[in-house]
């Protein structure tokens, strides 16, 4: 009985043997060259190129792009590659990831309020947030004196940083004559107001057609930027309207 059991357990014991080295052998000879063998491909270099054409040149090698992030970067276009991994000219296997980072161009931060600020007061607040100092224009007005009235570009617009924010800086009451702001690009009730406040009054206001701008925008203004007039002299304004159709 003894002699049978262990005469059992040798056979599978040398079976088991053989198994593992016919594995061995076939790894050695046939899986291991075939892994080593299979085809591979060069990374090309994609830093400065647009996302769609690193994409296709990955195609044409047969390796894979994939998009890791975006990052801010003002030395590359928007869209563009900036960083790659694998580097350039590094060997891998065919139909290997290649991961990019894509430039996603300047950092855009949103315009502050400024009005009621002093200059320096707004140059300060626009600096810390990357933004420049424009033109600063005059206006007389019944606000106070070496105040910020109005500024180009609303509170929360988008804007590069390196972009410039112009503002209109109230200069007090002059005795008897107004020099004129810009109102082209200004809503008309906006526009209404300024004169108020400028001691000037509406003129004529003529309605024209527009399909790019919206309604009760401003396009031309008579007498024109710059101008020096009376106080309680009529502005006439040229606005902007729906087409007849879609009123």
């Amino acid at each position: 009985m003894k002699n049978n059991k262990r005469k059992s357990f040798l056979i599978k014991t040398l079976l088991s043997f053989v198994v593992l080295v016919v594995v061995i052998i076939a790894f050695n000879n046939f899986i291991l060259p075939w892994f080593v063998s299979s085809p591979e491909e060069i990374v090309p270099n994609l830093v400065g190129k647009t996302y769609e054409n690193a994409v296709a040149e990955l195609d044409s090698v047969n390796l894979q792009a994939i998009i890791t992030d975006t990052i801010y970067n003002e030395k590359y276009d928007v869209g563009t590659v900036i960083l790659q991994k694998p580097n350039p000219g590094q060997v891998v296997k065919n139909g290997r990831r290649v991961y990019l980072f894509i430039s996603g161009g300047k950092q855009t931060v949103k315009v502050p309020n400024l009005k009621g600020k002093s200059i320096r007061e707004a140059k300060f607040t626009l600096e810390r947030i990357g933004l420049n100092m424009g033109e600063i224009q005059d206006l007389p007005s019944n606000n106070p004196k070496d105040k910020i009235y109005d500024q180009q570009y609303a509170e929360g617009t988008p804007l590069k940083k390196g972009d410039s924010v112009g503002v209109t800086l109230t200069i007090g009451i002059l005795s008897s004559r107004v020099i004129l702001p810009d109102f082209i690009g200004k809503s008309l009730s906006e526009v209404i107001e300024i004169l108020a406040d400028s001691s000037l009054r509406v003129g004529t206001v003529t309605y024209r057609v527009s399909n790019s701008l919206l309604p009760n925008t401003i396009i031309d203004q008579f007498p024109s930027q710059g101008n020096v007039v009376s106080v309680g002299s009529q502005v006439d304004l040229f606005v902007t309207k729906n087409s007849e159709k879609e009123e």
